[in-house]
């Protein structure tokens, strides 16, 4: 039996186990059909909505409905479940990783049997170099057991005897030895040796080990790696608000811990992740520092009250972070009145005294325009809906990034460099009302505010009166101040019809 066969074979096998007809049988079935078509680009969170959990495709949005998310959660555990049952009788398994719905088949070793063949009782030992779930047994011989049970009593006897001498004697002292202390909460450093192989750009998700992730921006998010003391922890299923990347959210690390990164020189953008650890209506005081090259970053930093509510996608950014004269940019992470936590990290070059620009299109994957400028995906937005269709708009030389538009009542919340000034370009089209436009009409068809940190930017707003309908309209605003959180908040209101919105752009206007 070739390798896809046996994969096709193992599919089949745990549809039936699943129940062809349930939700996990139906998705697992859906996805499995997609990968062995050769069409993963396919597996996107719209289309299993559409296609497999009957969704509207006009009228799906993610950010209100997270059935896919909870099915794929769910079918993980329930896969599993079935190979913790019944794991090694199966040369390959399916797995559904984290952050993705293209499904992967491991295969697995067969177990030796001896001699035996299969036949008789086997007394069986796991190898060392294997795990206890997978790992390949050798047949123990019968007339070894009564030697091997004596022995095993005479061992237990000894470490009894030890344990008690134990009991009695006071704990021991710990002695440096190079690790990071990390019951201390003032800021620390760690001897390491000399930098090899120093990095220009980091992405990772702390707590993480699984394979690596592509966003709907292209990056690459890494397993974690560089850090010591905390450990990992996978978060309980729920719906992340705020973010485009709820995969980043679902697990962290926890406790107090430190990152050592070896970076070339040069300045660079730090962005630290977070969710608040508690569920709505359990919120509480849990204060942690943060240190960066043994100077404060983060002073009794609340995620909750900086995120404003649990389950909130809660991001960091602070720029002019240079490594230390060792190479080395260190992290700390220490108690307050909280544990610490973490869920991603990313570094990235930067532009000294500048935060780089942050340009958004309303889209659910990126685009670069006519002048080589990065557009990500559309993210850090609560409520609204997204425009599932793309339509021709003129005044722009990039029509396919103000293509699409986010609209209802919505707002953006966007992590910047607290320090900063900015300037907020702000892209509009019209493209439902007008003459020729399904919505017919035009002037005050649609009419709508936009806030921002307190600040009215536009007031009684009509796209059609000012430029009729698929004509980009673009407002600008100079001197925006961030919130206390680092943050900048529009708001947009509808006052008749919807509000919307097709791209935005934050500028620092940092010299």
């Amino acid at each position: 039996m070739t390798s896809r066969e046996a994969e096709r074979q193992e599919l089949e096998r745990v549809i039936q186990l699943l129940g062809r007809h349930t939700r996990s049988g139906r998705l697992l079935e859906y996805v499995g059909t997609k990968y062995f078509q050769q069409q993963a680009s396919q597996l996107t969170e719209f289309n299993i909505a559409t296609e497999v959990f009957g969704r509207s495709p006009k009228s799906f949005d993610p950010t209100q409905d997270a059935v896919v998310r909870v099915e794929a959660h769910r079918l993980r555990k329930k896969l599993r479940e079935i190979y913790e049952q019944n794991g090694d009788t199966h040369g390959v398994h399916i797995t559904l990783p984290p952050g993705t719905y293209v499904p992967k088949f491991v295969p697995i070793p067969e177990r030796d049997l001896g001699e035996g063949g299969g036949h008789g009782t086997l007394v069986t030992e796991t190898s060392p170099a294997s795990s206890s779930t997978y790992g390949t047994r050798k047949a123990v011989p019968r007339q070894a057991l009564s030697w091997l049970l004596y022995l095993s009593s005479v061992v237990a006897v000894a470490l009894l005897a030890v344990l008690a001498i134990a009991m009695r004697q006071p704990p021991p002292v710990a002695q440096p030895s190079g690790a990071i202390l990390l019951s201390d909460a003032r800021p620390f450093s760690v001897p390491l040796a000399p930098v090899s192989g120093q990095l220009t750009e980091l992405h990772i998700m702390a707590g993480y080990s699984g394979s690596e992730i592509i966003d709907n921006s292209g990056v690459r998010w890494t397993p974690d790696r560089f850090f010591s003391g905390g450990g990992p922890w996978q978060r309980e299923v729920g719906f992340v608000r705020g973010t485009s990347r709820p995969f980043l959210f679902e697990n962290w690390r926890s406790g107090e811990f430190g990152y050592d990164i070896p970076v070339a020189p040069g300045s660079y953008e730090l962005r630290l992740y977070f969710i608040a650890p508690h569920r709505p209506g359990d919120e509480k005081l849990a204060s942690f520092d943060v240190f960066l090259n043994g100077q404060p970053l983060l002073t009794a930093f609340d995620v909750n009250t900086s995120a404003q509510g649990a389950d909130v996608a809660e991001e960091q950014v602070f720029r002019d972070v240079v490594p230390d004269e060792d190479g080395y940019i260190r992290l700390r992470f220490t108690n307050q009145a909280g544990t610490p936590s973490l869920n991603a990290l990313e570094l990235v070059p930067g532009s000294p005294g500048k935060l780089k620009p942050i340009r958004i299109t309303t889209q659910p994957t990126a685009f670069v325009d006519h002048k080589g400028q990065r557009w990500r995906a559309d993210d850090y937005y609560f409520n609204g809906f997204r425009s599932a269709e793309r339509r021709k708009v003129t005044g722009t030389d990039d029509p396919e990034i103000f293509g699409a538009e986010r609209y209802g009542h919505f707002r953006y919340s966007i992590p910047v460099d607290v320090r900063g000034r900015y300037t907020v370009v702000l892209h509009f089209a019209e493209f439902y009302f007008g003459p020729q436009l399904p919505g017919g009409g035009g002037v005050g068809s649609r009419i709508f505010h936009v806030y921002c940190n307190g600040q009215t930017l536009l007031k009684d707003f009509d796209i059609y009166k000012e430029a009729g309908s698929l004509r980009l309209v673009t407002k600008t605003f100079h001197g925006i101040k961030p919130s206390a959180q680092g943050k900048i908040n529009l708001t947009f209101e509808p006052v008749v019809n919807n509000a919307t919105v097709s791209g935005i752009e934050i500028l620092d206007e940092s010299v």
